[in-house]
């Protein structure tokens, strides 16, 4: 058992739903950034999401693609964003993290070698956006055979011949998108999400947890209240790049924290 389902088997002992935030490793800076890593789970953070930045990354917005433009300008690497999950380690061997990104800085590095250095820094999951299904013998199948999660996304586009496809070799949790399109561009409607995780559902019993287009704290309650839990990330990190103090910072996830956790 991973962290990631250890978390949600003891989220649904408890009858709440999961809140998980994603920040962008590195950015406004490393220091910052682990401050911030390490004070999300006293904000009511259940899993982290981090950021891998990328010079080329298609499925994100402008608020993460600035983001990871920061990070990157201000030396960001693969290697201190598995460093920043090692220093999280130190204080709290308990909350999930989940490296997001894409994978061409995993094949650069080696997957082999990826692996053992995510497993040793106490990494739980990956999301890789660009690697779909058909590359399962590229990253998926070494990932869970080293003891780490492969999370999935499925989509409004995701049809029902096509999810099956999707949720072969996906473990930890399923992560829907809410909309179409790139982080960021609109808002989520529980109206919508609804009935689309009640269809995955059907074939899978993993969580499905939605992200996209979640900003507030009562969206946030909305969609956990449809789903297994809320991904907020652009809205965080919007927070960060407005300069925000980290207790601001922190006190804005609170927020999206405590209304997944009231649904």
């Amino acid at each position: 058992m991973t962290r990631i389902d250890a978390k949600f088997a003891a989220l649904k002992a408890d009858g709440k739903k999961a809140f998980v935030a994603y920040v962008m490793a590195g950015d406004p800076d490393y220091d910052t950034s682990l401050e911030i890593i390490k004070g999300l789970p006293g904000a009511g953070v259940d899993i982290i999401e981090l950021g891998m930045p990328f010079t080329d990354p298609m499925a994100d917005g402008p608020t993460i693609q600035l983001a990871g433009q920061r990070a990157l300008e201000g030396g960001q690497t693969l290697q201190k964003t598995l460093d920043m999950a090692t220093e999280f380690r130190k204080a709290d061997d308990s909350t999930p993290i989940v490296m997001m990104g894409y994978y061409n800085p995993i094949y650069s590095r080696g997957v082999d070698r990826f692996l053992a250095d995510a497993k040793a820094a106490g990494i739980d999951g990956l999301i890789v956006v660009d690697l779909p299904p058909e590359e399962d013998d590229e990253l998926c199948i070494p990932a869970q055979k080293a003891g780490l999660n492969f999370i999935r996304l499925a989509t409004p586009t995701t049809d029902d011949k096509r999810l099956p496809k999707v949720l072969t070799n996906t473990s930890g949790f399923v992560y829907y998108v809410s909309i179409t399109g790139i982080t960021g561009a609109a808002a989520a409607e529980a109206t919508d999400v609804g009935p689309e995780v009640a269809r995955i559902k059907a074939q899978t019993d993993l969580p499905v947890i939605v992200g996209f287009g979640i900003r507030t704290p009562e969206t946030s309650q909305a969609i956990a209240s449809v789903a297994d839990g809320a991904v907020v990330g652009s809205a965080i990190v919007g927070e960060i790049a407005a300069g925000k103090p980290v207790s601001e910072v922190l006190s804005f996830v609170k927020g999206l924290a405590d209304g997944a956790h009231r649904a």
